[in-house]
């Protein structure tokens, strides 16, 4: 069946320039990423026939992982889905550990991957093979951007704005947030979790390992000091982004996140930041809507697989 397929991981640093032949919107990461402890090298894959690459997978963690935490990287030349197979079933075995469930997987697509019939057609073969080895599609989500220059909403004057006073006043507002939430992973969340440990993780697994101030995030409230809802603004390792912007339950419906997106926004553009990245789920259209209306444009989607059980259940 191999037919002289040689799967296995790159050797380090110097195999990255043959592991970036298939090209992809994360490759000029990937060099960073290996020296940074992000990637292992055992955690990138190869196919070669002789010397060319037919196909290829990497994974993602924090610096200190002993596993992955996240699969983000499956390409295989075009007419070679059988070899993208096979390197993913050797990936796969190799580095998910025996008895655990695999990392989930996401994937960068054209926002109208939908309406080309080669992104299409390349989108669904590789969602194929991925389903072949288990995972099934979780959620597609909008990545969006704001660049330099765009209009930032004037303050309203309905809310002030102060910042976050602890941890604790964060994962309270975040546990309030959570009551009718659209957001795909914090319904998955709430699934195996309380409503206070669903907040605990998100913060603890993404908030509280932001590399930017906290002083930049804010809380906004009424005249009176209630507060109404929250935003991060912030940097993860790659980007200046809108981590996590809600309004409770109790005040939505009135357009305040308008006015807390506005000033999430104000806080970055004023670090002179190149851009500020964000994210929603397709099926949020109230948060893609406010983005929208915000300036902020879809430039990609993502497309987010998991798997159920372990491999092979």
């Amino acid at each position: 069946m191999n037919s002289g397929l040689t799967i296995r991981p790159i050797s380090g640093p110097d195999e990255i320039e043959l592991f970036n032949r298939l090209p992809y919107v994360l490759d000029d990461e990937l060099a960073d990423d290996l020296a940074a402890g992000r990637r292992r090298r055992e955690w990138m894959w190869v196919a070669l026939r002789g010397d060319r690459l037919v196909a290829r997978a990497a994974w993602w963690g924090r610096g200190g992982d002993a596993v992955p935490r996240y699969f983000d990287v499956f390409d295989f030349e075009a007419g070679r889905a059988d070899d993208g197979a096979q390197l993913l079933s050797a990936a796969l075995a190799a580095v998910v550990p025996a008895e655990a469930k695999p990392p989930e997987y996401g994937r960068f697509v054209p926002p109208d991957w939908r309406d080309t019939p080669a992104s299409r057609s390349a989108v669904e073969e590789r969602m194929a093979l991925l389903e072949g080895a288990g995972a099934r599609l979780f959620v597609e989500r909008l990545r969006l951007e704001w660049l330099p220059g765009t209009p930032i909403r004037e303050p309203s004057g309905r809310l002030a704005f102060r910042p976050v006073r602890d941890r604790e006043e964060v994962i309270e507002l975040m546990t309030l947030v959570l009551d009718g939430t659209l957001d795909a992973h914090s319904r998955e969340a709430m699934n195996r979790l309380s409503l206070v440990e669903a907040a605990t993780e998100h913060y603890e697994e993404e908030l509280a390992l932001y590399r930017s101030p906290r002083e930049w995030w804010r809380v906004a409230t009424l005249p009176d000091g209630e507060p109404v809802g929250f935003v991060t603004p912030a940097r993860n390792d790659y980007n200046p982004i809108i981590g996590y912007l809600a309004v409770l339950p109790a005040h939505r419906g009135h357009g305040y996140i308008d006015d807390i997106l506005a000033e999430g926004t104000r806080i970055l553009a004023a670090q002179g930041v190149p851009r500020i990245r964000a994210a929603t789920d397709l099926g949020n259209v109230p948060m893609a809507r406010a983005f929208e209306r915000a300036g902020y444009v879809n430039f990609e989607r993502a497309i987010n697989m998991v798997w159920d059980g372990k491999l092979g259940e």
